[in-house]
């Protein structure tokens, strides 16, 4: 048991020490990034819809452990799957270099994809797939 601790003891450590760029080279990175999460939330505007088989949603950005960082609902009504769809990559690997360059950890935590419906003529995000509660 004193094993167990010691260890993940010594993990926290090495992770609260991890270093990171210099200020610079951080904006600079943030930047494009931010220019590309800008031009998805643009693109996506407000989704509207008129059926549920209009609305999506799009996994954005990459966590260091994997997988995304959130979800961000669009509308096929008026948004070009390909071009959302295309920056969405653009984002995620800019964000896998970002993490990289600065060796940043996050939590391994896995966030489902809560999917998207439409719901008074706007795409909202959905239940992930799970039953509704009663």
């Amino acid at each position: 048991m004193r094993t167990l601790i010691l260890l993940l003891l010594i993990a926290c450590t090495a992770c609260t020490t991890c270093t990171t760029a210099a200020p610079q080279a951080q904006q600079a990175q943030q930047a494009p990034q931010s220019d590309t999460l800008a031009r998805i939330r643009a693109l996506a505007g407000t989704p509207g819809c008129s059926s549920d088989a209009q609305c999506h949603s799009l996994p954005l950005g990459a966590r260091a452990c994997g997988g995304p960082e959130s979800y961000l609902v669009w509308s096929s009504a008026s948004t070009s799957q390909a071009e959302i769809q295309a920056l969405g990559e653009r984002y995620k690997e800019e964000r896998r270099a970002a993490n990289a360059a600065s060796r940043r950890v996050s939590t391994c935590q896995f966030l489902m994809d809560p999917g998207a419906v439409c719901r008074a003529g706007t795409c909202q995000p959905g239940s992930g797939g799970l039953p509704e509660a009663r």
